[in-house]
């Protein structure tokens, strides 16, 4: 006998959590821009520079944090890990609800 179904959903969103321990908030972005060099072949307006950025709200202010190349591929995976997150706890709220009021609606017909 199998048991409730949308308890089985929590438990595995909630298992997964340790996954999502090195996750990041905000939002990846590459932008492609001049340096400002003149001799530079970005000067042509044409081969520009790719720069990578974390924007981000920390202590309640906006911040832009330029992400070395090298680190731009693992930045990106824990954005995305934290977008996951954000999906998965908000199943976990709905699933809780939708028990929530099952359980009001079957106090109310209760004698």
């Amino acid at each position: 006998m199998r048991g409730d179904p949308e308890l089985e959903r929590r438990g595995r969103l909630v298992r997964r959590l340790g996954a999502w321990r090195e996750m990041v908030p905000g939002s990846f972005v590459v932008r492609r821009l001049p340096c400002g060099k003149p001799n530079c072949r970005c000067a042509d307006g044409i081969r520009l520079h790719t720069a990578f950025q974390l924007s981000v709200l920390m202590e309640g202010k906006h911040r832009t944090l330029h992400i070395p190349a090298a680190w731009a591929e693992d930045v990106r995976a824990k954005v995305e890990m934290y977008k996951r997150f954000q999906d998965a706890a908000a199943a976990i709220a709905q699933l809780n609800l939708r028990r929530l009021v099952r359980r009001l609606e079957a106090r109310k017909k209760a004698p």
